[in-house]
């Protein structure tokens, strides 16, 4: 196959995004089919009667069933076929691609000979490994591996900020080798790189495209949470794809199966550094919830932010919603600090993230966007109201993980303000205390 034919192999399209002259390349499938009990969108795995409406369509002159499910990628239509690109492509080997030269620890290297293997043999493997084990370095010598044997890979991860923090990453360690980054409103389009990171919904547009599927921050939201970003990620794959697993929180189903020797597991219990995790302190404020309804902060917790001023560290104060995160910069601002607040719909975030790292201010208010696959530094770490519902054990951990993540600066306080502790908490910090408990064994 040609260059040229390489932009088409292993996608999964609608009948607008294809040109004329491409349409060659493809071959239509159903796009919606009928079941025993109901009907299932092929694009997304949507079986629910709920996630299809109907809508006239000016092709058919029908009113046509559509899948509402997966909407936000385009309009899957019942009276419109998919269009597969082919399946059988070869692509191009190299022979040292990775110029990478720093040197794995020992219990790095243990989770990099692990992903190796299966690059190799095929198969399934979870790295569980604490936030900051250094989980990108272990997969260098896994992805050299299916380079050199002529494999396209996938890095697929379930927000954007984790693939543009990763593309000058990798960029940097294989110079050599084309690598794309795909996340709604990317630069690269094509998508027909030898190596792709990509956010977990760009999966939606593959069908048997990877030899080696790499699923970064498996129990994040929103993979987790939905079912149909598994369903893509396992038709992306083809049919023998090696298959790696990234975690520093596993879910209770990961868990499960990796108890039930069902899954393969490497579990790598301390940082690249060998520094043990910041452990959070758990701080009772009764008045919060209180002083929250009414736009306040505690005066406790006003004066341990105005202290951190004096510190080295930047700080991160990580909160339960957008209009939290606002009114609490505008709070601060007229206490004389200066800061930004950053969340998902922000259009200005990933400027605001860049600055945060040049150490352009001091203080970042954000939501859970943030409380994974970003490393700064030197930073401090507060939760306020961590006792909220959106602050589950997992989320807790990886917050508390952004503190500490640099040899020269391997501390970090990490605060959870809260009215009341929750098992959230509790769990949280019981994980990583039995962490740092493991690291030093």
């Amino acid at each position: 196959m040609g260059c040229d034919s390489l932009k088409h192999a292993g996608k999964l399209l609608l009948p607008h995004d294809i040109t004329p002259e491409d349409l060659s390349h493809y071959t239509p499938v159903p796009s919606i089919i009928k079941r025993r009990f109901g009907y299932q969108c092929k694009r997304c795995g949507n079986s629910q009667s709920h996630l299809f409406g109907h809508m006239p369509h000016d092709a058919c002159q029908k009113t046509c069933r559509y899948c509402r499910n997966c909407i936000q990628m385009g309009r899957v239509m019942e009276c419109e076929p998919l269009y597969q690109g082919s399946t059988s492509f070869k692509w191009p080997s190299f022979e040292q691609p990775l110029q990478w030269k720093g040197e794995l620890t020992p219990w790095q290297q243990t989770g990099a000979d692990a992903i190796k293997d299966v690059v190799i043999s095929g198969g399934e493997v979870l790295i569980w490994a604490v936030c900051g084990a250094g989980k990108t370095e272990m997969l260098f010598p896994g992805i050299e591996a299916a380079l050199q044997h002529g494999k396209r890979i996938c890095l697929a991860t379930p927000r954007a900020d984790v693939v543009r923090e990763l593309l000058p990453r990798l960029r940097s360690a294989f110079p050599d080798v084309p690598i794309q980054g795909l996340y709604g409103g990317s630069p690269d389009r094509e998508a027909d790189a030898s190596f792709i990171i990509a956010t977990t919904h760009q999966l939606l547009r593959f069908s048997k495209a990877f030899d080696v599927m790499i699923i970064d921050e498996i129990d994040a939201f929103p993979f987790h949470h939905d079912d149909s970003l598994k369903f893509a990620a396992q038709r992306a794959k083809k049919d023998n794809a090696s298959s790696i697993y990234l975690t520093a929180t596993p879910r209770k189903w990961e868990k499960w199966r990796v108890r039930t020797k069902k899954l393969p597991a490497v579990f790598i219990p301390k940082r690249f550094h060998g520094h043990p995790l910041p452990e959070p302190k758990l701080q009772l404020i009764p008045s919060l919830p209180r002083n929250l309804k009414r736009k306040q902060l505690p005066a406790s917790v006003l004066s341990k932010i105005l202290d951190q001023q004096n510190s080295e560290r930047q700080l991160m104060v990580f909160l339960p919603s957008v209009a939290m995160t606002e009114w609490v910069l505008e709070l601060l601002r007229e206490e004389g600090l200066a800061g930004q607040c950053v969340f998902a719909e922000d259009s200005d975030r990933v400027d605001k993230v860049q600055a945060f790292r040049d150490k352009k201010f001091r203080l970042m208010l954000t939501t859970t966007i943030l409380e994974r696959g970003v490393t700064f530094p030197s930073v401090d770490v507060f939760v306020i109201d961590a006792g909220h519902v959106v602050f589950d054990e997992a989320a807790l951990v990886q917050i508390a993980g952004r503190a500490g993540r640099s040899p020269d600066d391997p501390d970090g306080d990490v605060r959870f303000f809260h009215g009341g502790k929750t098992n959230a908490m509790l769990d949280a910090v019981e994980a990583i205390s039995r962490m740092n408990k493991l690291g030093k064994r």
